[in-house]
């Protein structure tokens, strides 16, 4: 038997977008689940932006408040996908109101803030599924299971990379990105909170960082208007970027392994260059998420000049089975969330959590707090 779920999505942005188109696929893909969204309310502060999403997507009611979602009866699960600042404020309010939550990284501003969102979940006995999308790709599952076995022998070391080219025009408008109160961090809760998600996926705990961040574009436009993405402002008065544009980290695991994470969002002639090279005793595991599903793999017995082969995912690597038939099919980015998405209802029907949690978010957080304090100070952090 299926029931219904009641959904909202707080804040509709690109991201707000795509947990929307998400959850109306997730009965193509996920026909086995025994909860279907149903698309109750949008909320989101700028003029006329609910009202459009609602006409758009079919949502029953659109709200300029976020906190007449939190009273609304008809909503179980709320998406949150308004900025960084307000993450905080609203996971807490609907976890507190009894509403599970499919919350976008970073959970806050700070380590602080995402343990707040996280003890109110664990208060209200209600789940709560964060966004670490990365981690879902099929071929990253698979370089987990490779780790996992030992076909590599024990890890040594990995290196993992997030360069975008998103913030590199310097006519980028100032939003709430660049500034501290209302963005944070800039790079390190974008894109490296991906990166020590993927680490801890692929490799465990990290026991202690060091870190070095830079602002490459120290000045930008403020925008006139509202803003959406990553919109440009030029000629309007100039503002200071507050936060990194980039982040080098060194990493020690509670394994032994060492690791470097390296995340800019001004890398001219990069865009979406995400993956990781995890390097063992017996072998080595290569990503590259423009590759969605590809992993090249080296195993074996030679060490020296022993070669490296292609591995293409298909049905039995994490959900790839759930989108295409067989091996070498393309997946996207929107499927990623659509298993994102998978996760979230699956963890609020059965009870129990699947996919990345608020635990999740938390160590992430901690982390990036610690190389944030690290490029402060100039030493080395315990994340003890």
């Amino acid at each position: 038997m299926v029931n219904g779920l009641g959904i909202a999505v707080v804040g509709f942005g690109w991201m707000g977008r795509v947990h929307t188109q998400a959850y109306a696929r997730l009965p193509h893909h996920f026909p086995q689940l025994s909860l279907r969204p149903e698309l109750v309310t949008v909320a989101d502060e700028v003029p006329g932006r609910a009202e459009e999403a609602a006409g758009r997507y079919g949502f029953a009611s659109a709200v300029r408040d976020w906190r007449e979602v939190a009273a609304d009866p008809r909503v179980r699960a709320v998406s949150i996908t308004a900025p960084n600042f307000l993450h905080r404020e609203i996971g807490v309010a609907m976890a507190e109101a009894g509403k599970h939550i499919w919350i976008e990284k970073p959970v806050g501003l700070t380590a602080e803030d995402a343990r707040a969102v996280a003890d109110a979940l664990g208060k209200a006995g209600v789940q709560g599924t964060v966004g670490f999308n990365y981690r879902n790709a099929p071929a990253v599952e698979a370089a987990r299971e490779l780790v996992a076995s030992g076909e590599i022998g024990t890890v040594t070391h990995v290196r993992i990379r997030l360069f975008s080219d998103y913030a590199a025009h310097p006519e980028g408008a100032l939003s709430w990105r660049y500034e501290r109160e209302r963005g944070g961090s800039g790079v390190l809760g974008d894109l490296a909170s991906h990166g020590v998600d993927l680490a801890r996926f692929l490799l465990g705990d990290i026991t202690s960082l060091t870190a070095d961040t830079a602002v490459f574009i120290p000045e930008r436009a403020r925008p006139t208007g509202a803003t959406a993405g990553h919109a440009r402002a030029a000629g309007g008065e100039l503002g200071p970027v507050e936060n990194e544009d980039y982040v080098n980290c060194l990493l020690r695991f509670a394994s032994g392994a060492r690791g470097v994470l390296e995340a800019s969002r001004v890398s001219v002639g990069e865009q979406n260059n995400y993956g990781f090279e995890i390097h063992g005793t017996t072998g080595a595991v290569f990503w590259d998420y423009r590759r969605m599903g590809e992993l090249a793999v080296s195993r074996g017995s030679s060490y020296q000049d022993q070669p490296v082969s292609t591995l293409y995912v298909g049905p039995g690597h994490g959900e790839y089975a759930a989108f295409q038939p067989g091996s070498a099919n393309s997946m996207g980015y929107d499927d990623l969330k659509v298993i994102e998405a998978y996760h979230f209802v699956r963890s609020v029907a059965e009870g129990v959590p699947y996919g990345p949690t608020a635990a999740d978010a938390v160590a992430s957080a901690v982390a990036l707090d610690a190389m944030a304090r690290s490029a402060e100070q100039g030493t080395w952090v315990d994340l003890g």
